[in-house]
């Protein structure tokens, strides 16, 4: 309990600094979304005093930190200036989608990444580790957007095999259909999620592994004669955990986060669009919300992945 009020007290700290600089910087932009001609080329002056009165802009800037503060306690992100919806509302209409990708993309990721990066450092310099190390760099070295559009061209474009963008096709209706149209369309946006982060992630298992097949206790247990399975049972893959666990904890807030490229690119209304275009259009609130949700999503994960090593590995307790 003592190490968790601990951790809960530095979030909360790390919090309000985080905000105080997101809300400098946001502020400190240039223009912004009342700027004259940016919202209407034919509002008026008066208007857009009027309209800055209402959203509270027309107050000093420790002012509306104060109120936004407040608020935040409360739970209440704003009102977007682009929809005139409360940000909350604006949040939990797209984080469906963006947690159904990130979430399915990462298991996928961590699976295959954690077995052939096992596999690739138990067959050193063989043709499968040779293989592999290959692929990896091949996806550590695409870039997203290139393949994103690759694929479309190819398997949408040309084969006609895949839809092009969307979440949806204009004849889906509800039932099993509409959710079989959905999977159809995550397909393309799903694979190259996984195939951008599986190669960085399996050669940092590889190199793990390496190092714990060179260890003494290894070398012993192979003199005691125990299989490879035993051996990867009670060797290998607690000596795995802690970095992994760690790595789990801080993909968290990529999970709300989404990918701004992707979601562009396939048209996708989730997370990450929705925080490209709050940008481009100045949209503070939704911004400042998207951004103190990311913070405390890393903080959180930072936590729990620290509150978890301390019942896999006791020796962090002294660390």
């Amino acid at each position: 309990m003592r190490v968790f009020l601990k951790k809960l007290s530095y979030i909360i700290l790390m919090l309000f600094i985080i905000a105080v600089i997101s809300f400098l910087a946001i502020h400190a932009a240039p223009n912004s979304f009342f700027a004259s001609g940016e919202l209407n080329p034919n509002i008026t002056k008066e208007s857009i005093e009027h309209l800055k009165k209402v959203y509270g802009l027309d107050k000093s800037l420790f002012e509306q930190f104060i109120s936004w503060i407040w608020a935040l306690l409360h739970l209440d992100f704003g009102i977007s200036f682009a929809s005139g919806k409360a940000v909350k509302d604006e949040i939990l209409s797209r984080i469906g989608i963006t947690l159904l990708m990130n979430v399915i993309s990462m298991v996928i990721v961590f699976v295959v990444s954690v077995y052939f990066g096992i596999k690739s450092a138990q067959k050193q310099e063989g043709v499968l580790d040779r293989s592999l190390k290959q692929f990896s760099l091949f996806s550590f070295a695409m870039p997203s957007f290139y393949l994103a559009l690759l694929l479309i061209a190819v398997f949408a474009v040309n084969l006609e095999w895949l839809p092009i963008s969307g979440l949806h096709s204009l004849e889906a209706k509800n039932g099993v259909g509409y959710y079989l149209d959905e999977a159809w369309h995550l397909i393309l946006p799903i694979f190259v999620m996984v195939f951008g982060g599986i190669g960085s992630l399996m050669m940092y298992v590889r190199s793990l592994t390496v190092d714990i097949l060179k260890s003494d206790y290894i070398f012993f247990a192979k003199a005691r004669g125990l299989s490879d399975r035993v051996i990867l049972k009670k060797y290998i893959l607690p000596n795995l955990y802690p970095p992994l666990i760690t790595i789990l904890g801080l993909s968290l807030p990529g999970l709300i986060g989404g990918s701004v490229i992707l979601e562009s690119i396939f048209s996708i209304n989730g997370m990450g669009l929705l925080f490209f275009q709050s940008a481009m259009a100045r949209d503070y609130p939704v911004i400042m919300g998207i951004l103190i949700i990311s913070a405390f999503l890393t903080l959180l994960g930072n936590m729990i992945a620290d509150l978890v090593l301390l019942k896999v590995n006791p020796f962090f307790k002294n660390s």
